[in-house]
């Protein structure tokens, strides 16, 4: 009877750390020495092989300019704009977020809510695209194989407007 008991009060906790799971996407925007600099528009994605956007992640722009303005300049980020911005309508909610500084920045995405959870297995790629006004473009993607396995762990590294690009799943 205690064994029963026991295994019946780790059940509910077992399946809510199961849906706790947590994509975590670590990325870094370097301090560009230049006359002008503005901070980056970011986007970032899951493509399934076929290279077709399965979910949008995150797409941070100034989301606070007036009139909805800061969303002029989503276009110049082109990968993601040709492949899911122009279908959507900004800001989307849980998606849309502010511009970062030159640093580090971690985005954590539940795998529930951003619907990773219910893509098929196979091969992935998250992808992340940034844009500067009077800058550069960078695209940096990288694989995944779905379904994610907690501490799967992903890497690429940008050359310009970003650097080093990180998945964990947790």
């Amino acid at each position: 009877m205690k064994l029963r008991y026991s295994i019946a009060m780790t059940l509910p906790l077992a399946g809510a750390q199961a849906m706790a799971a947590d994509l975590a996407v670590k990325f870094e925007i370097p301090q560009l020495n230049v006359a002008e600099y503005h901070r980056p528009y970011v986007a970032a994605w899951l493509e399934n092989a076929d290279q077709k956007v399965v979910t949008n992640l995150a797409v941070l722009y100034d989301v606070k300019k007036k009139d909805n303005g800061g969303t002029k300049w989503v276009k110049d980020m082109r990968q993601w704009w040709r492949k899911a911005g122009r279908d959507v309508t900004l800001p989307m909610d849980g998606v849309s977020g502010a511009t970062r500084a030159p640093g580090e920045h971690t985005l954590t995405f539940n795998a529930a809510s951003a619907t990773i959870d219910k893509l098929p297995a196979g091969q992935y790629q998250l992808v992340m695209e940034a844009a500067r006004e009077s800058g550069g473009r960078e695209l940096v993607k990288v694989p995944l194989t779905l379904p994610l396995k907690p501490g799967q762990l992903g890497t690429a590294k940008g050359k310009e407007e970003l650097g080093n690009v990180t998945v964990l799943y947790k």
